[in-house]
């Protein structure tokens, strides 16, 4: 399986009688931190493909319904190793990161191994907890979309 030079950040979300809910996981590593589902292409993937791969093999779930965001933000290749970076390229350093909303419904998500908890939040809640700016301007153009005049669509 040949990893693809790119990204897809993916958040589940949910309207029920409390609102609109995002679904967020703390990762093991590094410990406690908080995203939303997120991996890299592999093989002839396109990024919506990647995406729903990644939504079943982080939270066990096959039927969202997806939606590609306008959001999109580039991630330094330091950060991943240097076999893979090798594998890209010397002249590859950056690669773009997709964003996805996904409606699920239910609450139900059955963690991989790279979690060790999902939290159903508020949009402000969600907004506290995530580390990464592209986590924050993704969630903010899916609440946007997703409310009209702070009410829900």
């Amino acid at each position: 399986m040949a990893r693809l030079p790119y990204q897809v950040l993916v958040i589940l979300y949910l309207h029920n009688e409390n609102g609109i809910k995002y679904c967020i996981f703390e990762r093991k590593h590094p410990q406690g931190q908080v995203q939303f589902v997120a991996g890299g292409g592999e093989d002839n993937e396109t990024p919506s493909q990647a995406a729903m791969r990644e939504v079943h093999e982080e939270a066990g779930i096959n039927n969202a319904s997806l939606q590609q965001l306008t959001s999109l933000c580039y991630i330094p290749t330091n950060i991943f190793s240097a076999s893979q970076r090798q594998a890209w390229g010397a002249d590859v350093l950056v690669i773009p990161e997709y964003s996805f909303g996904a409606k699920v419904e239910s609450e139900s998500v059955t963690l991989s191994d790279e979690h060790i908890a999902s939290h159903w939040v508020s949009y402000d809640e969600a907004m506290a907890q995530l580390k990464w700016d592209s986590n924050k301007t993704a969630l903010y153009e899916l609440n946007c979309k997703l409310t009209i005049n702070g009410k829900q669509t």
